[in-house]
Parts: structure tokens; sequence; C-alpha cells
């Protein structure tokens, strides 16, 4: 192997350590712990040699099931350095899901809380595999070692050497949320994860000694590898949507946060506390929201928080394939948020650099070669297919999902990602997303989009959010829109009801859409509480129309 295509995405973190060995590389307010770029690729070698010495090592996947803090950070960290391959595999996912998740990924490490080894024993997860065991915190009675154990028992302070892991060794395998069916786990490269740090930093503009405040526990890794410093908030990660404001908003004053993601539901909920109590947020030069579509009345909400010309960015992309597209808040206030309101969509930007993005006619079935005659024409909705070297190549021990997932292109030797997602891209080379093909509502007189449609009910002021459903036979179904109101709005629900009839006539597309039914709260996905699981509505509604 040549020594230009080395590549292990770890080794960010040593490079930061000699440019910037003294600042913090991540601060804990509720522990009041921090640790800098030395401390930190210190603690993740000592780390790293104990690994190797308990049999993890090279190719080993490891499931990691470890509460954002200094040893999860350190712990990741030692797995590439190792060149070991975390699992990550979200907790909230349900028994049922977990299970399925830990046969298919075959463990053969698992590192966890005491929490999770006790769920581990009980409900089975990876007997049948995994064969050695780290506890993170005080081990009770199953086998294994403990963190602190190997800690104390590798003090060598020299620099470990990183495993010589190419673009194309296998860095990790993270669990999609199932939003729209079982997770699957997304096999990422060590060459994936360095063009995602490319394209966040091209993208965004961002710079080492930056301070971001992560509150999605995956993107926190990014941040020591962009050399910025990572403030982990004090909130239930599994529940962003139920974030206590004044916390994300004091550790943004207390720290001087310049970066920070949230996810739509955390931006809505801080931006209504912020506008409530006329909060402003002076040292963000950019907030970025992912996991749903943010609507434009929560991107004004919290943009009025931030200084003059300081942007919200939404980018659109996904598990397996991110960043795809970007645009900011000031382009959609200002230009597309009234093709949008109209039902034309929501507008996610352009394909950032390095990304090929396609067009192609909408189709379950799978599509074994690229061919030019699959494109559809400017303006016209198909499936979103994307190229590129952040895009991952397949999905661990899911041929079938493989199989209806990518195009291979013989012209470049490479391949498309299926996003699973419809939308359509403008003159102006925009790209305007429609909705999951999953989704969409195949009625006797034709398909119907969900993001389009659900706009125009969308902009009633005592409506939350609602969700187009198909009930009935394929093909021939019945499409129903369920709604959630506004909770601080005291409304008649039938005069709502009314009202939303009407928005429907006034629009070409929603017209045949003449059943409304009201929910008290949407289920949504545990990692972003974002995503409508229109799955489960579809069922509940068709129980109500019994």
């Amino acid at each position: 192997m040549l020594e230009s295509e080395l590549v292990n995405i770890a080794a960010h973190l040593p490079e930061m350590a000699k440019r910037q060995p003294d600042t913090s590389a991540i601060i804990f307010p509720k522990q009041n712990r921090s640790l800098s770029f030395s401390e930190l690729n210190t603690l993740s070698d000592r780390i790293a040699r104990g690994l190797i010495a308990n049999g993890i090592c090279r190719g080993v996947r490891t499931v990691l099931m470890v509460t954002p803090s200094p040893e999860f950070f350190a712990l990741t960290f030692a797995l590439f350095k190792v060149g070991a391959v975390p699992v990550l595999i979200d907790p909230g996912l349900g028994i049922k899901n977990l299970k399925q998740c830990f046969a298919e990924a075959q463990p053969h490490a698992f590192i966890g809380i005491p929490k999770a080894h006790l769920a581990r024993l009980i409900f089975g997860w990876g007997k049948e595999t995994i064969r050695t065991w780290i506890t993170v915190g005080p081990r009770l009675f199953w086998e294994g070692t403990t963190l602190n154990k190997i800690i104390e028992e590798h003090t060598d302070a020299s620099p470990f050497v990183p495993a010589p892991t190419s673009s194309e060794d296998v860095a990790a395998i993270l669990f999609t949320s199932g939003s729209t069916g079982v997770p699957k786990g997304a096999v990422y490269s060590h060459g994936n994860f360095a063009a995602q740090v490319k394209a966040l930093k091209q993208v965004y503009g961002i710079e080492p000694g930056e301070i971001d405040l992560p509150t999605f526990p995956l993107f926190a890794l990014f941040a020591p590898a962009l050399g910025m410093t990572a403030v982990i908030p004090e909130m239930d990660f599994t529940r962003p949507g139920s974030v206590d404001p004044k916390k994300i908003i004091g550790a943004i004053h207390t720290y001087g946060v310049t970066t920070m993601f949230g996810s739509p539901a955390l931006i809505n909920r801080v931006g209504r506390y912020g506008v409530q109590h006329q909060v402003k947020l002076p040292t963000l030069r950019r907030a970025i929201s992912a996991g749903a579509p943010v609507s434009a009345a929560v991107l004004e909400r919290f943009t009025s928080l931030l200084n003059p010309g300081v942007q919200v960015f939404t980018p659109y992309g996904a598990t397996e394939a991110l960043p795809v597209c970007s645009i900011g808040s000031t382009e959609i206030l200002e230009t597309t948020r009234k093709i949008t309101d109209a039902g034309g969509g929501v507008c996610v930007g352009r394909p950032v650099e390095g990304i090929r993005l396609e067009i192609v006619q909408i189709s379950d079935d799978p599509i074994c070669s690229w061919h030019e005659s699959l494109r559809v024409p400017t303006g016209k909705i198909g499936e979103i297919v994307v190229q590129g070297e952040q895009v991952t190549r397949g999905y661990y021990n899911r041929p079938e999902s493989d199989h209806l997932s990518k195009i291979a292109d013989p012209e470049t030797g490479s391949f498309f990602h299926r996003m699973g997602d419809l939308g359509g891209r403008d003159e102006e080379g925009r790209i305007w997303f429609c909705g999951r093909k999953s989704h969409r509502v195949e009625t006797e007189s034709g398909p119907l989009y969900t993001i389009p449609c659900e706009a125009v009910f969308n902009a009633h002021p005592a409506v939350f959010r609602t969700a187009l459903v198909g009930v009935g036979a394929p093909g021939e179904l019945k499409p129903v829109l369920c709604v959630e109101l506004e909770k601080d709005v005291k409304v008649d629900p039938e005069l709502v009801r009314a009202e939303l009839l009407s928005f429907a006539q006034d629009h070409i597309h929603t017209k045949s859409i003449e059943t409304i039914l009201f929910h008290p709260a949407f289920p949504v996905d545990i990692r972003h509480n974002a995503k409508i699981f229109r799955e489960k509505l579809a069922v509940w509604a068709a129980a109500r129309l019994k």
C-alpha cells in the first residue's frame, strides 16, 4: 500500500494535539470536566493500547453503548486508532430492533455502561458472537474488564501509531434511525469520514479554534477532527424536542459558542423560548439543523436571536450520505419560502462540491445499472440519487437492501445511492425535496406527495404540523390528512377542519384531500424527534375510519 493511500480518521486528533495542545477539545458542564486536545489524544492512546491487549484490534466490530462523556470521545478515537470498527446503535430503537441490529452486525466486542451490559444480558444481545466485554463504570457480575482498569494498566505516554488503514477500509457501522422501516447498518469507510470532514469545513467555513455545541452525539465527534472545542450540553440526547432551552442558551453564552447543531425540534423549542424572553445569541456564527425539513417559521424565529447576516443552514442528507446539499435561512426566507407554502416542496439548496446528484424516474424496483434514460427533465418530480466520496457503499449484512438502494455506474466505476427521497431540480440548479418515496400516496387518480401537500395546510396559524397518509388498498388509497395543533393555541377543531378543507380546494394538488383527523402528538423518531412515523399514523387513521 502506498503511503498516499493511508487514511485513518483518527489522525486528525494527534494533528490538532500538536497544533493546539492546550486548547479544550471537549467541555462537559454537567460534570465540570474538560479535556484539552493533548489530554484527549494521550488518553485515547492509552486506551488504544489497552484495547489491543484485550483483543480489540484492526477489524474487530465493537458495539459502543456509552453516554456522551469524556470516555465516549476517548474510546471512539481509540477504536479508530487501532483500526477496530465501532458499531453505533441508538438505544432508543426498541427491544425488537436492537436485537435485529445486533444479529446483523455480529459484533465481537461490547463496550458499555452498566445499564447497557444489564440490557445485553437480559435480552441476549450478541451472545453468539461477543467475546470481549469492557464496562465503563463499575462492573457487576458479568465477564470482562473495566475502562478504568485499562487506563490504570497502560501508562505509556509515547505516541500511539494509528493502524495503517486505507480510504476503503471499514471505519464504522452506523445504524439508521429506522424511521421508514427496520434500522440498517450503513458501512462507513475511513474515506467516507474524511470526505465528510472536508465537506463540512468547506461548506460552512469552519476554522480551528471555534466553539461547537453539538446536540447530537455523533456530530460531536466531528468537532475535534475540525479543531473545534465541543461543549456537550446538559440534555437527554434521546429527547431533543424536550430540551431545556435555558441550558442550551446558557452554554452558548458561557462558552462563547460559535456554531451549533440542533434537530428541527430542538431549534424550534430554543427559538420559541428565545423570542418569548428576548434572548440574543451574539457569539454564534452559524447554526446547522438537519434530520427533517425545517419550516420557515422555525427558521424565522431562531434567526431573530442571531446577529444580522448570521444564518441557520439546513443541510440535506442521510446516514448513508451527508452532506448532499445545503441552503441558508436567508435564501429560504427571502425566496424559496413562498414556493414551499404554495406546495412546491422544500428547497434543500444545491449539491455540495464533489456530489453528483441526479433525479430519476420513480420506481420501487431495483435499478442494476445507470443509464442516461433514467434521468427526468428539469422541473419534474423523481427519485433523488447521489454519488460522491461521502456516500457509503452499502449496508452490513443487508444484500437485499444494497440491491434496492445502489445503482452501479459503469462509466465511472462507482455507484449511485438511492436516497429513498422524492424531489426535483429547478432551472437554477436548486433541489426541491417532496417527501419519502415510501410515503407517497398512490390514489386512483395518481400519486400525492407528502411535503407539497402538507405545506398547504401547515400555513394555518393553529397548525403545528400535518402528515398525509393513505388508507385502503394499494393503488386505490384514500388520502387522509393527520393534523397536530399548536399546543398553546385555543381553537375549535371543527372550525379548523372547515378552514383546512377550504385550503385544500385552493390548490390543484390537494383538492382530493377530504378527510382530516386530529392527533394529539405525532409519533416521531428517537434520534431527532422530527421525522414523523407516517406508517404508524396510517395504521391509526385506518382504525379511526372503520
